[in-house]
């Protein structure tokens, strides 16, 4: 399949509307206007301002309610031969903006986080013990804190601070030491404290790695409000069952079990919450000195401006993309959609020209697949869900997918045509990808006889397959293509795609808690998830591509080589778009 630049394609409608702009300019210019009103009789003069007027409504009436305008895209109300779609997994929002490499206009973003590399990659007379960091008074007021919370284990963690982590090499015997994170010692109270989502909206713990709102002005104001967020701090919760709940910030931390993490001594279980904490403590306390050593002007500056263009602002980034650049779509697919993201499009008056469909129970880990259908195109009252028939063709299965990772539905256009519609994001290790699409092919074939009726499948998914997949761990790319021929469909990347066509590009820095998954500037590609992960499926019978695009850049274009998110293009996934032929 040709990749065609966006830029190629011509749109007749703003065509046409900018000829009839020009044409009425030139007329304009050519009419000597005074001379003729001045022949014509005050009748003469009414008619015409009449009708100018009458023109001037008529057209602001045409343009408003065509296909585009000078800035967005808007889906058409004709039925014709192809079907316009697009597929995307936006991404759920990651609370950390450090955690992957970015593209970034500033040099200070690259020199900060090439600067912070070389501190933990080779950090020389800068490896200081914990002590030196994480002081001894610091750790008075943690234990006296501990102690206070009534933990089981607070005596055996002060033993431990004595007698082995004060004394530790903040990065070789703290920072890279494999165990602890085998043990989940700093990234298990990082991920229950990070970012807590409470009723009033997020609360961040005060760290480097994340997009906590006030300054600190040096590690000892990081600490003061640090201990007291974990301890002095309570959150409003909305519960399983949807009634609010208050809890301290202390309660949030829970015990690291050896079921899941075999690493963890018997001992180490039993302490494990007074232990984490302490460990937690160690661990902000080691980025916050990284960082404000390398960059202590302009780190939280950065930081500031990445929370803005990847987190706070993310949602709001993301609409706009799909408004301006594929608001002419006729099917859009979404996949790892946050409720909040649901209720923001269907509230927006930019996306009233489109039924936006979630998954009628959504996930609890907040990650939907949601599908965007054309009001203009698509009978909207006809939809019905059908993601619990996918689900159910496992049978006693057991895969890797969740509530919320499918939404599968089917439809009629305004011509009485019905189309079955399915979006999907797989599992990291593309495990489940074969699994849902055999689900999906099995589906579309029983309510196809069920229903008497010939669904046509347009299937949109993150489906997690790998350019260089290891046997057994993760989905191979052209053995999921030799699944889909088996069913005779195809994809908007031809029967065999080219593994080397990548739709993402992403890579873990150092600033995160699991330092044995970051990747040196160096190491992007090795190192990185570059993988041609997603795909827009179909029965060859029904459609053929015309045209498709992929895009990273948030303007239809795809700049190979370049890793994202950037401030621009808020996802970890490029966008797949194209226009089906239809073949019925």
């Amino acid at each position: 399949t040709t990749v065609v630049p966006y830029e190629h394609q011509m749109n007749p409608f703003r065509r046409i509307s900018w000829m009839l702009n020009t044409g009425i300019n030139r007329l304009l210019r050519k009419i000597r206007f005074d001379r003729t009103m001045e022949k014509l009789s005050d009748s003469g003069k009414k008619a015409i301002a009449m009708g100018a007027a009458m023109f001037v409504i008529l057209l602001v009436v045409w343009r408003g309610s065509r296909v585009t305008s000078n800035t967005t895209n808007r889906p058409t109300a004709l039925v014709g031969p192809t079907l316009k779609v697009a597929s995307w997994n936006i991404a759920a929002i990651n609370n950390n903006p450090f955690e992957y490499w970015i593209t970034h206009s500033d040099e200070a973003y690259n020199k900060l986080m090439l600067d912070v590399q070389d501190f933990i990659d080779n950090p020389g007379d800068k490896d200081v013990q914990v002590k030196d960091v994480f002081t001894q008074d610091m750790f008075d007021e943690l234990y006296e804190n501990l102690e206070k919370q009534g933990w089981e284990g607070a005596k055996e963690t002060k033993a431990l601070w004595e007698s082995d982590f004060s004394e530790r090499r903040i990065i070789s015997g703290f920072m890279k030491d494999g165990s602890l994170g085998e043990k989940r010692f700093a990234s298990m109270p990082d991920r229950t404290t990070n970012t807590i989502l409470t009723v009033d909206g997020p609360v961040y713990r005060p760290t480097v790695i994340n997009c906590y709102q006030t300054r600190f002005r040096d590690i000892q104001d990081w600490w003061t409000q640090w201990r007291d967020f974990i301890f002095a701090s309570s959150v409003t919760l909305k519960s399983s069952d949807g009634s609010e709940v208050q809890k301290h910030v202390t309660d949030l931390l829970l015990p690291i079990k050896r079921a899941k993490y075999p690493k963890l001594s018997e001992e180490e279980e039993r302490i494990s919450v007074p232990l984490q904490t302490m460990a937690g403590a160690i661990f902000d306390a080691i980025l916050f000195h990284i960082v404000h050593s390398v960059a202590p002007l302009r780190w939280q500056e950065l930081r500031m401006e990445m929370c803005n263009a990847l987190n706070l602002k993310k949602t709001e980034h993301t609409l706009g993309i799909i408004e301006t650049t594929y608001g002419d779509s006729d099917v859009i697919f979404l996949q790892e959609v946050a409720s909040q993201f649901i209720e923001t499009a269907r509230d927006s008056t930019a996306f009233t020209y489109y039924k936006i469909v979630a998954p009628e129970i959504l996930g609890k880990r907040d990650q939907n697949s949601v599908i965007f259908l054309n009001k203009l195109q698509f009978d909207v009252a006809s939809v019905r869900e059908v993601s619990s028939l996918v689900y159910a063709e496992f049978g006693e299965a057991k895969v890797p997918v969740a509530t919320g990772d499918i939404l599968a539905i089917t439809v009629k256009d305004i011509t009485g045509k019905s189309y079955f519609l399915a979006s999907f994001h797989g599992d990291t290790n593309g495990l489940a990808t074969i699994a849902v699409l055999t689900a999906v092919h099995a589906c579309a074939g029983k309510l196809k006889v069920k229903d008497s009726v010939d669904y046509k499948l347009v299937f949109g998914l993150d489906a997690n397959t790998y350019e260089n997949a290891v046997p057994g761990k993760t989905q191979d790319v052209l053995e999921f293509a030799e699944r889909y021929r088996d069913f005779e469909m195809t994809s908007v990347w031809g029967d065999v795609p080219d593994p080397k066509n990548h739709t993402t590009f992403n890579a873990r820095t150092f600033l995160q808690p699991q330092l044995n998954k970051a990747a040196k500037k160096s190491e992007l590609v090795s190192k990185g998830d570059v993988n041609p992960k997603d795909f827009i499926v179909f029965y060859k019978q029904d459609f053929a591509v015309d045209r498709m695009w992929k895009d990273n850049t948030g303007k239809r274009e795809y700049k190979e080589n370049m890793v994202f998110p950037t401030l621009n293009f808020p996802s970890d996934h490029g966008v797949l778009s194209g226009v089906l032929r239809k073949r019925f």
